[in-house]
């Protein structure tokens, strides 16, 4: 079992409430509310149903709460967050394959 400072290190781990997690961001628990509604980040529920946010969710609202402050629409704003983080998979996933390639050729 993971021990609980293993888990404060862990990016996904939920360890934020709504009401700490808008004060961190800088915005309000409705501009929370709105992101989970656009399906950029989904919070976790904890067993009273309450909503709980990782740090890496944390620093995808705080990008989408800066582009929307720069005039952004919250919709185009979230959907260019998740094709930036999407193409960052690929290119990690690319930067994987090219390794295991090179070591096999060696």
């Amino acid at each position: 079992m993971a021990q609980p400072d293993d888990m404060l290190d862990d990016d996904d781990y939920p360890a934020y409430t709504m009401g700490r997690a808008a004060e961190i961001v800088g915005a309000s628990q409705d501009f929370l509310r709105r992101l989970d509604e656009a399906k950029l980040i989904i919070p976790f529920r904890s067993a009273g149903g309450h909503r709980r946010y990782s740090r890496y969710q944390l620093r995808l609202a705080a990008r989408a709460r800066e582009m929307v402050d720069q005039g952004t629409a919250l919709e185009a704003a979230c959907r260019i967050i998740i094709l930036e983080d999407q193409l960052e998979e690929a290119l990690q996933h690319n930067r994987d394959h090219q390794c295991r390639q090179q070591a096999g050729a060696t």
